[in-house]
């Protein structure tokens, strides 16, 4: 079994390097790619050196899945030449999410979508969908989902190490003036925003994402809910509302949902459908400082939806960067070697 984990100098990378070592996947030979500024770079996996190659130039032979980190532009190139060459692609990026020829996959849920893969490249889904997938489907099993009203709050590093330094950069200029803010009722100085429409630090952005051009208001982020969670559930019409905010947290998305449902189902019963369902924990308060580092989404405060037919609400949050992005692609990748392997 020969694997690559390409990116791997990279933010999700590096989690995908770490979760492959710490969960013991079962590869004979790996290698690691980047861009060319970071080729040549020495990365330790399992006590064993490896340098990172080039990926622009690189060989591609003989690998039999492949793991990309790689940002959406680069991944349209790369992921294609990866299957071209025999691997089966577990692309992070936005690229394949909505190709109709790319299966999007969050293995509990919808690992049955792995039994076709025509193009060879198997599409991972965004983050901030990703972490609600596994509470919202067994809901859905249990009673059949009507639809979604959605606000997430989602951390800086889903922006990136660019947005985990500009948070880190904004509380050292803040640091030991905070309460300014609290006693004058005015907010504190700080540089101009770089990597987010506004100050994160001791704030709220009613925005993650950027708008998009089509007349209705949405962000990216937004228009990725909806899409990925109707591919994901295969419920191409569901309604989902959502609204994506930026929150001064380093790691860990957070949402807070409503759900209908086309029967009742109480909170009492949801709580014990969610009890036995795969990588959920129930949680009496769940936190982005509790979900960062671990692998299940936390689910809690679950109680009635007054006004919603059927409807419940709850609060969801998981680590953005381990099942949001690095430990489900490396999920699917354990999902294929039963499968294909």
């Amino acid at each position: 079994m020969r694997v690559a984990v390409v990116g791997a100098t990279g933010q999700a990378g590096s989690v995908m390097r770490e979760i492959l070592e710490s969960r013991g996947f079962p590869l004979d030979d790996v290698r690691f790619f980047a861009s060319a500024r970071s080729a040549g770079t020495r990365l330790i996996y399992a006590g064993t050196e490896i340098v990172v190659e080039d990926a622009e130039s690189a060989d591609f032979s003989g690998i039999d899945i492949a793991l990309s980190a790689a940002g959406a532009t680069s991944s349209r190139i790369l992921s294609p030449r990866l299957a071209s060459a025999g691997a089966v692609v577990v692309d992070n990026s936005s690229a394949w999410r909505m190709d109709d020829e790319v299966p999007l996959v969050v293995p509990e849920v919808n690992s049955h979508a792995l039994d076709v893969i025509p193009k060879g490249i198997v599409a991972n889904p965004n983050c901030t969908t990703m972490v609600a997938m596994p509470v919202i489907k067994p809901l859905h099993d249990a009673a059949g989902l009507r639809s979604l009203i959605v606000t997430t709050f989602q951390a800086v590093s889903g922006g990136g190490r660019d947005g985990v330094a500009e948070l880190a950069k904004e509380l050292d200029q803040s640091a030991g003036r905070a309460g300014e803010l609290a006693l004058d009722g005015h907010a504190i100085s700080m540089g101009p925003p770089v990597k987010f429409p506004g100050v994160i630090a001791h704030n709220v952005l009613p925005l993650a994402g950027s708008i998009v051009e089509d007349g209705l208001g949405e962000t990216d982020e937004e228009k990725k809910y909806r899409n990925e969670s109707r591919k994901i559930l295969e419920l191409p019409d569901l309604p989902v509302s959502c609204t994506c905010t930026r929150v001064p947290v380093f790691t860990g998305h957070s949402a807070a949902i409503t759900a209908s449902f086309s029967s009742d189902l109480t909170p009492a019963q949801a709580i014990e459908v969610l009890r036995s369902a795969p990588s959920v924990v129930l949680s009496d308060l769940p936190t982005p400082l509790d979900a960062a580092g671990t692998d299940p989404s936390l689910v809690g405060r679950i109680r009635r939806a007054e006004g919603v037919e059927n409807g419940l609400s709850f609060f969801v949050v998981g680590d953005n960067l381990r099942k949001g992005a690095a430990l489900n692609a490396v999920q699917i990748a354990e999902v294929l070697l039963e499968k294909r392997f």
